[in-house]
């Protein structure tokens, strides 16, 4: 079955993107939002300007970046038992890395090399100024993800993601955040780059060991962009790379409208883990209706019976309370502990 191509759109303003795209939770192209970026204008003059661009103003600090011999593909991913990374990882100052790029893309087989998240108000001072982007929040990061030809894995972020293209062509396919269970998600102790990555390869699916991967297939959405669109990444949404050029650029900005001063979702998560999934199958689901009636909130505030004075952790929590109850989480979490703490120890 064919993947259907993502819409897009070429009327994107600030306030379409606030008031239609990111409410409708969907992923969408933006076609030619960031085209009059003076690095994307660079770009179109080819590689040598576009990295005389990026070099003229980077500083001499070294940023990390991966490199995949040849006979992978081009996929970071695996080693074919999961036991290791397939890459090696190395540091050498932005300028230098262009430069180790400009040369193995002349061999006869190239490595893949990449400089991933290279945060770039901090190793290109003066881009955000040079490169604004009115839709996301102000004061949001920019970053920087370079490389030659390569596949990305499947993965989600628990952020919402505008990929801007500067160089190169790249496919993204995406999937819904509901798709999780067909993915088949690899570790998360060892991954590539912090959060699990699918342990199919999306170009060559093995549907034999992966079977539910083909419902994924029919959930799944393309992105084909040139240089100066740009995507909106939902929130959780999975989403597989393709870079197609010698030299590729793009940069991305990750944010979230949730309180700053919240637990992490992930801790929670992990948390659920290790007290609830061991525990027998009735139990399990008797904690899936307080989960669903407490926390996800499925048949609407759990609070609203009783007087806003008495609703403690059912109510509209300040940052005062935030702080006491992670402060009381930690002391119940500590074995050392000889007295926990809080109303629901």
């Amino acid at each position: 079955m064919a993947m259907k191509a993502l819409p897009s759109r070429s009327d994107v303003t600030p306030e379409i993107f606030a008031a239609e795209i990111r409410p409708a939770g969907q992923p969408v192209i933006m076609k030619g939002l960031v085209g009059e970026w003076p690095i994307v204008r660079a770009a179109r003059s080819g590689d040598e300007a576009l990295v005389a661009a990026i070099s003229a103003n980077a500083t001499p600090e070294p940023v990390m970046f991966a490199a995949l011999p040849p006979e992978a593909g081009g996929l970071f991913h695996y080693t074919e038992d999961a036991s290791q990374l397939n890459f090696t990882r190395h540091e050498a100052p932005l300028a230098q890395f262009l430069h180790f790029l400009q040369t193995e893309n002349r061999l006869p087989q190239p490595r893949t090399l990449a400089a991933q998240g290279v945060q770039a108000g901090r190793f290109v001072p003066g881009f955000d100024h040079a490169h604004p982007l009115p839709l996301v929040p102000r004061g949001t990061t920019a970053r920087l993800w370079i490389g030659n030809r390569a596949c990305v894995a499947t993965q989600g972020d628990d952020l919402e993601n505008v990929a801007c293209v500067v160089a190169g062509r790249r496919r993204f396919t995406l999937f819904p955040p509901e798709q999780l269970a067909n993915l088949y998600l690899g570790p998360f102790e060892l991954t590539p780059g912090g959060t699990p990555i699918s342990m199919v390869h999306l170009t060559r699916p093995d549907l034999n060991r992966y079977p539910r991967f083909a419902t994924a297939l029919e959930a799944a959405v393309y992105a084909d962009l040139e240089p100066g669109d740009a995507l909106y990444v939902p929130y959780q949404w999975y989403h597989h790379v393709q870079a197609f050029e010698t030299i590729n650029v793009l940069v991305n900005y990750w944010w979230s409208p949730a309180r700053e001063d919240l637990a992490s979702p992930w801790d929670a998560m992990l948390l659920g883990m290790l007290a609830l999934r061991e525990l027998p199958a009735d139990q399990r689901q008797a904690w899936r209706a307080l989960f669903d009636h407490y926390v996800f909130k499925t048949e609407g505030d759990p609070g609203a019976h009783l007087p806003e004075a008495v609703r403690g952790v059912l109510g509209e929590l300040t940052s005062r309370q935030i702080a006491e109850l992670l402060a009381d989480l930690r002391a119940n979490l500590d074995p050392a502990s000889t007295q926990k703490r809080g109303p629901l120890k």
